[in-house]
């Protein structure tokens, strides 16, 4: 789920910097400039707790599927997070509710972004079924780190010897997470690997599309497109639940994902992306409270080391990529 935060970061950005740009205040009271720095101090921490709210429901919408798929296919609980999500989000962005909504410059872009996004939740899904959510959401993290290595070909962007450095490095904490020698690699741990994967490139699809469409189209196709795509699988693997818990953790699935997914857009319209996606990471400190919560799991010192090695590269990554824009 690490990647959703790619969505609003280009429009984010330039909409904030528009907004705070030091020639709207030239010559005004220094009254006046008190007040509007105190108002955007005040937008800005709101739009952190609105990310630390989105990572929270990602956490749950995790939690929920890995407590479901115990005994419910993976498919079964991919096809709920999809249909009912979008429906909704539907509900608020419709075309009939937001002109234009269905408008877009590159329908193949968007429908390969959400077919990424489509396997990421799959294997998601199904790893969670093995892999405790600590040690999950700390190789999915490696995400950033293999968009770094993939934007070169698909974006053109150099990565450097720092940044190169810093990829090495995350994914040697991969590898203290998962310790490959010594106890052998789960199956699920591949899947996580691939989870990483399809999330990267779903990242590097939604930077194709940010500056063509809007973050509502964006995300009403990632739902419609997502919902076209597990539909037809649903009928052949759905176990109707037999107790309310189950019903309960069903809906959780679809509302965690809608909402994480709303609280989002609402973090990146109140902030800059580089103010707001440094705590993403917090979802990494949610995953471990649920899972011992949820699950009665504890994290051994090898997955808080590694997971601690993966969080500190991404963000050395992404201090880079402010660095970078800055200096642009």
């Amino acid at each position: 789920m690490c990647a959703d935060c790619a969505m609003l970061n280009l429009r984010s950005d330039q909409v904030t910097a528009a907004a705070t740009s030091p020639f709207r205040v030239k010559g005004q009271p220094a009254a006046v400039m008190h007040l509007s720095s105190m108002a955007e101090t005040r937008r800005r921490l709101v739009g952190i707790a609105f990310m630390i709210g989105a990572v929270a429901c990602f956490a749950c919408l995790d939690t929920s599927a890995k407590w479901l798929n115990r005994t419910m296919d993976p498919l079964q609980t991919a096809s709920i997070r999809y249909v009912g999500s979008f429906l909704l989000v539907a509900a608020f962005y419709n075309p009939w509710t937001k002109t234009g909504l269905l408008r877009t410059h590159s329908l193949w872009r968007q429908c390969a972004r959400a077919g990424c996004l489509v396997v990421a939740t799959l294997c998601a899904f199904s790893a969670l079924r093995f892999l405790p959510l600590t040690e999950f959401t700390s190789i999915t993290f490696s995400s950033p780190l293999i968009v770094a290595l993939i934007a070169g070909p698909l974006l053109g962007e150099g990565i450097g010897r720092r940044r190169l450095v810093a990829v090495l490095i995350g994914f040697t904490g991969v590898l203290v997470v998962t310790r490959p020698g010594s106890h052998g690699v789960h199956p699920a741990v591949v899947l996580a690997l691939v989870t990483a994967c399809a999330n990267a490139f779903y990242s590097v699809a939604t930077r194709l599309v940010a500056g063509l469409d809007a973050p509502e189209t964006t995300l009403f196709y990632t739902g419609l497109v997502g919902s076209i795509l597990v539909m037809p699988v649903a009928p052949f693997v759905w176990a109707t639940p037999a107790s309310g818990p189950v019903w309960l953790a069903m809906a959780g699935v679809a509302a965690f994902g809608a909402l994480g997914h709303w609280l989002l857009i609402l973090a990146h319209k109140r902030a800059p992306a580089s103010i707001v996606a440094p705590f993403f990471y917090a979802q990494l400190l949610w995953a471990t409270l649920l899972g011992w919560l949820v699950f009665g799991e504890v994290p051994d010192r090898w997955t808080l080391v590694g997971g601690a090695i993966v969080m500190s590269s991404g963000l050395y990554l992404l201090s880079r990529e402010r660095a970078r824009h800055k200096g642009g």
